[in-house]
């Protein structure tokens, strides 16, 4: 049945990307800064997926630290994985799009900045993993490591609205945005698709590590005999 369900979600999250991506083909060049605004679709779309997927870290994260149930940290690391994906697609776009705008592949710009060291810490939470052979400690350890780099995810979000910037200021979701509607609908069902696909690839990992978990008690089992 979870099966069906993954399969079911995956085909949907692909069709509606299928759907996007034509639309977004069809729709005109931006009056400033022509064809490539249209990455805007992905860029900020992936930005989004990669924040719902730290903010599942971090309650799964303090979860485990009340609970003590290997679960929630089995959740909080695919959370983890599948949001630093999401975040090096939205640093990837971002750089293509300053290179096509600003002539730059990057800059120290705040935002820009906030979420390299975003990144940074996520993937430190995973290096971290990998150095502490213990379960406990182990998921201790992330878990409270995975709670101090939430920390940077309300400041990657904020920084375009309380520093100034080179990063454009919001044209979604803002009072002084200049979005479509129309545009700005295609947005929203293409963040819709990349989430379906989020939650797809993170239970997959999900059942990967639930079943690494297993084999992991059996070595420990095979090796205390």
């Amino acid at each position: 049945m979870r099966d069906k369900i993954l399969y079911g979600m995956g085909v949907v999250a692909i069709l509606l990307l299928a759907r996007d991506i034509y639309m977004i083909a069809n729709f005109p060049p931006e009056a400033a800064q022509g064809a490539i605004f249209k990455i805007i679709f992905f860029h900020v779309p992936a930005a989004w997926t990669a924040m719902v997927a730290a903010g599942s870290a971090l309650v799964c994260s303090i979860l485990f630290l009340v609970k003590k149930d290997f679960k929630y940290d089995a959740i909080a690391v695919a959370s983890t994985e599948v949001g630093l994906a999401f975040l090096a697609v939205n640093l990837v776009t971002g750089s293509i799009w300053g290179h096509v705008i600003w002539g730059i592949w990057w800059t120290w710009d705040v935002r820009l900045t906030s979420a390299l060291v975003c990144w940074l810490l996520y993937a430190g939470y995973l290096m971290l993993r990998h150095a502490i052979e213990e379960p406990t400690q182990r998921a201790t350890f992330a878990a409270v490591f995975s709670i101090f780099a939430f920390l940077d995810v309300p400041i990657v979000y904020f920084s375009i609205r309380l520093f100034r910037t080179q990063h454009p200021g919001p044209v979604f979701l803002s009072s002084n945005g200049s979005f479509p509607p129309d545009w700005g609908m295609v947005l929203l069902w293409n963040w819709v698709a990349l989430l379906m696909l989020g939650i797809v690839i993170t239970l997959v990992r999900l059942g990967h590590e639930e079943t690494q978990r297993e084999i992991d008690y059996v070595r420990r089992m095979a090796h205390a005999l």
